[in-house]
């Protein structure tokens, strides 16, 4: 995937678009620390450098960083090992994974059917005493959004303050703030 992302930003460039966005979590973080950044700079290099370019793992990290979260819970559609790497690669960042569970799905299509409210039901295996956030979803195709304001009842997670615009980055994955 990330073989063809240059290609795929170099086409949308006469498009004229007001941002690129790289949404497969996964795919960049595999590819070791730091590769958001990497890959952000490729693709707005590729794009003739003058579009913002955001990647959902970038995203994920200035989210919790924005929300001032050092200690995370997260749930995700992967198996362990690839939660395993998520985990790691948020570490890289400071930011400390201190419980997580993996709904241990490898389809890929078998992901963006699940049902958001399925998120609602894993939830309480979460040991949440540490964590400072709750990501529902660390995957974008996961769907998660009608999930949060339930999992914020079961939890007592405050909603997150509103967005401030920043060009360059979107809200990435879903979060909600201890």
């Amino acid at each position: 995937m990330n073989a063809h992302g240059e290609q795929c930003a170099a086409e949308l460039a006469d498009a004229e678009c007001d941002v690129l966005a790289y949404a497969c979590l996964v795919a960049v973080m595999v590819s070791g620390p730091g590769a958001h950044q990497r890959a952000e700079s490729t693709l707005r290099t590729a794009a003739g450098g003058a579009t913002p370019v955001v990647t959902s793992a970038g995203a994920l990290i200035d989210g919790i960083h924005a929300l001032g979260a050092e200690r995370i819970a997260m749930i995700t559609p992967y198996a362990p090992p690839l939660t395993a790497k998520v985990v790691d690669y948020l570490a890289d960042a400071g930011i400390e994974v201190v419980d997580s569970l993996s709904r241990n799905i490898t389809d890929n299509c078998a992901v963006g059917r699940l049902d958001a409210c399925d998120l609602v039901d894993v939830v309480d295996r979460l040991d949440l005493r540490r964590a400072e956030a709750l990501v529902v979803s660390a995957c974008v195709q996961m769907p998660s959004l009608d999930a949060i304001p339930v999992a914020q009842a079961l939890t007592g997670c405050r909603p997150c303050p509103p967005p401030r615009p920043r060009p360059a980055r979107c809200s990435g994955p879903s979060i909600s703030i201890r």
